[in-house]
Formats: C-alpha cells, structure tokens, sequence
C-alpha cells in the first residue's frame, strides 16, 4: 500500500496517476471537435456523423461516423507516408504523453516558412531543453473553418525539422493542416517547395507528427520570467506537460486523438497557481 496521496510509480508504457506537483493545474484541450462537413486535408474523406438507432425508437442512441483516418486533430504514424513503417496502434504511450516544448511564431503571413534559424533561435544550444515532444503554435488554428485561407498555413522547412530532430525531438505537434505545404489534388507541388520534407524526417526516422491542434496560443506564459520559457516578442517558448491519444485502429496509417496539455510542474506560471 502507497500512502494517502501517493500513487505506485508507472510502469513502462503507462501514464503516471498523478503528476508530482501538477494535480490542481488548469488543463488546456487542444482538440478539434468532430462534426459533420468539418474541414479536411483536400482529398480526404468527408465527415458526415448520422444517427444509426434513436433512442425513441430504438431505446439507445448510437451514431454512424464516416470519417478519414486524418480528421481533425489527429496523429500521423510513420505508415502514413514510410512503406512498412510501424502503424498507430504500435506507437507507445511514452511517445505520446510526456514533458513538451511549445514554439510559438505570432504575425506569420500566409505562406510563411519557418526555418532552420527561427526554432534555433528559441531553442538556443542547450539540447538538454529540448524534450522528446515539440509543439509549433502559429495562430493559424484561427482560420481552420476558412477552406481557402487555411491551405495557406505556415510551414517548416526540412532544415528547421532537422534542427528539432538533432535535439532530440520525436514528435513534431502543429496548429495547422500540415507541417509541409498543403497542396490540393487538382494543383501541382511547386518545384521550389520541397513537399513532404518534413514528414521524411520525422515519420521517415520512426518519429510522430500530431496535426491540426487548436488553441496552443493559449500555453504562452504570462510571466516572462519563467524558467524555461523565452519571450521574444512575436516568438516565445513554453515547456508544457502534453499528452495525445490517438484511437488504436488496426494497421491505421493515422487516427483522430485528443490532445491535452497543461502547465510544466516547477514553471513559474505553476507556482502562482499553487
């Protein structure tokens, strides 16, 4: 028996009971909310979300969910774009949840790239800071519903990617449709941009990408002070507890998740909650 309060150590794979310090913080949910004709990736299946039994005629509700294995929030498995690559239902619960990084990139235009020298400058050299999850927050969750203005989004270059890579990152998070352009079917990739580049280093080296989170914004520190935060004006940085859990389809090359993260235990913003 554990003492009141106290919780046994997790076992590899699990998430822990309770996070030492963390257990009054304000969760943030980074999650799109299914729903019937919600934007997709162009080309992807439709969402439609019609009702399959009534509760007045048959005593239960129950819905029927057509729907992309790329749908809203979501997370991309190395098969989504690796021959043979390991499939959502391989990926393990210490990939998925853990200690985070966000970058934040404020006042991006439309087809803006991020490079190699941007998230460098908020990681800085000491790799040590750079935990296994990073997060991109570029504003523009807030034309999701736009189907024009959303294609486009921010990007990062394969450079930048190779940055977060070498310093340890596994799993890239974004707030847009894609860390790579998003190109519809009907157009041509530009022989300037490089297409999925960074899809190839992340899902190419076994990694994970999280796409379409909402609301990372919202994790910029109120206090400029905080350790392991950086404040430059329109980029900042936040170390975060963040967690994804996509749904565990069979051999899928992706599944819709819900994404949640809160306040780093030990931050100063933490210490003004307690």
């Amino acid at each position: 028996m554990f003492p009141q309060g106290q919780h046994p150590p997790a076992r590899h794979g699990e998430v822990p009971a309770a996070l030492p310090g963390a257990v009054h913080l304000p969760w943030t949910d980074l999650t799109r909310t299914v729903r019937t004709g919600m934007p997709v990736y162009p080309g992807d299946p439709a969402v439609r979300i019609s009702p399959a039994l009534r509760l007045a005629e048959d005593g239960v509700e129950v819905a029927h969910l057509r729907l992309g294995s790329h749908t809203g929030t979501h997370v991309d498995a190395p098969a989504h774009t690796v021959s043979g690559g390991r499939t959502v239902d391989r990926l393990r619960l210490d990939e998925l949840v853990g200690d985070a990084l966000v970058l934040g990139f404020e006042g991006l235009p439309a087809d803006a790239v991020i490079t190699a020298g941007m998230v460098a400058a908020l990681v800085g050299d000491d790799a040590a800071r750079v935990p296994e999850r990073v997060l991109v927050a570029t504003g523009w969750d807030r034309v999701f519903h736009d189907p024009e203005q959303s294609l486009h989004h921010p990007v990062l270059t394969a450079e930048a990617a190779e940055v977060l890579w070498g310093a340890g990152a596994r799993l890239l998070g974004v707030d847009t449709l894609s860390p790579d352009p998003t190109v519809p079917p009907d157009r041509t990739v530009p022989a300037d941009q490089p297409g999925l580049s960074v899809h190839e280093v992340f899902l190419g080296r076994d990694g994970v990408i999280v796409e379409n989170l909402t609301g990372l914004a919202g994790l910029r520190r109120p206090d400029h002070d905080d350790p392991g935060a950086t404040d430059r004006g329109a980029s900042w940085s936040a170390p975060v507890w963040f967690g994804v859990f996509p749904l565990p389809v069979h051999e899928g090359d992706g599944a819709p998740a819900r994404a949640v993260a809160r306040p780093h235990p030990g931050s100063a913003l933490v210490d003004g909650l307690a």
